[in-house]
């Protein structure tokens, strides 16, 4: 006999998974950011919302959130992902071209309006303690739903975009001063809270290098042994192990677990197992970070609004209106465009999720009360909710500048992707034979391949090639499948080479397609599914026997090369012809083979 279930262990999980098939395309429809709709159904869900109603309706309970569910938990791996993938965008050369804005634009922001805002907590009655850090806590902006408006908008390699995340980059390395100033600050503070601060800020910056050491030297050999294994679960188990154990290894320093998986992503940039990686971790990204924003709207009183509407309204708009005062100058000072700062300036206004832990904290340190603590949590989560408007008022005011920021964009990491023409899907003896062809006339292409030690030895002679699993649509577009001229399929199993075509013709219909085929059947085949060329080994072989035999009897070689494009060119129109198709126009970087 089977076991009771017990429905309110897997109530939470049932209700996020079901707000997350419901809000994304609702709100693709209504042509709004799905933040908006994980941030509305959490107010409404949460505890201020319907919950507040479930003790006297006993049946909300099995459709509302209480506050203590293990959401956060599950939250904040939303974050660590997301920060992992973005490591992965921008590799460590990268990084050291942003590090004026990170240093530079990123401490500005932080001192000045940490400084501005704690003056006007200080105004209103708080103690010097505490508008200390309730200063330094709202100049904080949210990583989580700056970066993923950016990247829904394209805009992270904008000019903007990196300004916007050079800042948030230094904010998140901000927390961990902060958090210790909290215990400094705190009235119940035992023994040298300096020494203290002291050791937290070295045993940080000792992890930092510790997961950095492990990245250099271990991580690439670790992908490289499971991916030798080709099976795709030990492989996405090994890609968790590095994101989930960078971030507690950095949680154990007293850093955020977002800050150690985004060092660990930033050490994976340049290998090449990261279209791989990407592709697989993005859908578990994209649901953990529905997690986060519905647990942000877990903390949204809506009530609140009809108790202290006003005052509420007001503390957000002057959090909002003093950061981008501020901003806009020091945006400009470091040569943004006006459009470009306003746009930055717009995503940096609102406060950010950090703050709900620093405002725990000093709630629980006695810095703050209980009522100061709510009351600041609640203009926190208002102020995000406003974050995807002001990112859409922020891309219109960007609008003109858009085409220029892509031009100008530092895109070092993605320059062989960008101006590849040709992907070719396997770098055996036929893949990398074409590759030299390709490279010999000055074609730029991308390969990709499942083995591993294949894949890392071209690596080490400087071949654009990535390791993966080309049936997949996401890793085809990873690798650039969105803008070449032609994929190039020139692996032997014919059940791969099929599932290749057929997601490459999802994506680009209208797509040159080369592909090895082994015989004339197969080639067949592949004409009807949809191939521009399929060249079959057999026939070529016959057909490069008979030239090496018809020179060796005499016949001129002008006349033996265009009698072997033309019997080529006839047994191609022959399987065309067979599959109903008509001989295809060409164009671009695959060229007719008949004889002049």
């Amino acid at each position: 006999m089977a076991s009771a279930v017990d429905l309110a262990t897997y109530k939470e999980t049932l209700i996020v998974l079901s707000t997350a098939g419901l809000v994304v395309p609702v709100m693709q429809r209504i042509k709004l950011s799905p933040v908006i709709g994980y941030l509305a159904a959490g107010a409404a869900l949460g505890p201020f919302g319907l919950g507040s109603l479930a003790g006297e309706f006993q049946w909300l309970n099995y459709v509302t959130i209480s506050r203590d569910t293990g959401l956060p938990t599950i939250a904040e791996l939303g974050i660590v992902f997301l920060m992992f993938l973005i490591g992965l965008e921008l590799s460590v050369q990268r990084l050291v071209t942003m590090r004026r804005l990170v240093f530079g634009l990123g401490s500005l922001q932080m001192a000045s309006a940490s400084l501005a805002l704690a003056l006007v907590a200080s105004w209103f009655g708080y103690s010097l303690e505490a508008a200390m850090i309730i200063g330094a806590s709202l100049a904080l902006s949210s990583t989580a739903i700056v970066v993923e408006v950016l990247a829904r908008s394209k805009r992270l390699s904008a000019p903007s975009g990196r300004a916007t995340f050079s800042v948030l980059l230094f904010q998140d390395l901000s927390v961990i001063p902060i958090l210790v100033a909290v215990s400094l600050l705190a009235p119940q503070a035992e023994g040298n809270p300096w020494q203290s601060a002291l050791f937290a800020l070295a045993s940080g910056f000792l992890m930092i290098g510790v997961i950095a050491l492990l990245g250099r030297y271990a991580l690439r050999p670790l992908l490289r042994l499971v991916a030798a294994l080709d099976s795709p679960e030990l492989f996405l188990a090994a890609v968790f192990l590095i994101i989930i154990g960078s971030g507690v290894l950095s949680a154990y320093a007293g850093l955020s677990m977002a800050l150690g998986s985004f060092v660990a992503g930033l050490l994976l940039a340049d290998t090449e197992y990261r279209a791989a990686i990407e592709t697989l971790i993005e859908p578990f990204k994209g649901l953990l970070l529905g997690v986060f924003f519905i647990s942000v709207g877990l903390e949204i009183d809506l009530v609140a609004l009809t108790r202290e509407p006003l005052s509420l309204v007001s503390a957000i708009l002057i959090v909002v209106l003093v950061k981008i005062t501020l901003f806009l100058p020091l945006a400009r000072a470091f040569n943004l465009s006006l459009p470009s700062a306003l746009e930055s300036a717009l995503l940096l206004a609102p406060a950010g999720e950090f703050a709900f832990i620093v405002f725990t904290t000093a709630s629980v340190a006695g810095i703050l009360s209980p009522a100061e603590s709510a009351r600041l949590l609640a203009v926190v989560a208002f102020s995000m909710v406003l974050l995807p408007l002001l990112g859409a008022w922020g891309r219109k005011l960007a609008k003109g500048e858009r085409d220029v920021e892509i031009k100008e964009a530092d895109a070092a990491s993605a320059a062989r992707l960008s101006a590849s023409r040709a992907l070719i899907i396997g770098s055996g003896r036929v893949g990398r034979l074409v590759s030299t062809m390709l490279q010999k006339h000055g074609i730029p292409y991308v390969l990709t391949d499942r083995d591993p030690a294949v894949v890392s030895g071209l690596r080490a002679q400087g071949e654009p090639v990535f390791f993966g699993d080309a049936r997949q649509v996401s890793f085809l577009r990873k690798c650039g499948l969105d803008h070449v001229d032609a994929l190039i399929i020139t692996v032997n199993t014919q059940a791969e080479i099929d599932r290749i075509i057929q997601s490459a013709r999802e994506l680009r219909p209208e797509l040159q397609i080369i592909v090895r085929a082994r015989d004339a059947a197969h080639a067949k085949k592949l004409y009807r599914l949809g191939v521009t060329d399929a060249v079959p080994e057999t026939i070529e072989a016959s057909l490069q026997l008979s030239e090496a035999s018809l020179v060796a009897l005499g016949i001129p070689i002008g006349k033996v090369i265009g009698s072997i494009h033309e019997q080529r060119d006839h047994l191609r129109r022959d399987f065309q012809e067979i599959v109903g198709k008509q001989a295809p126009q060409v164009h671009g970087i695959h060229s007719s083979r008949r004889a002049p």
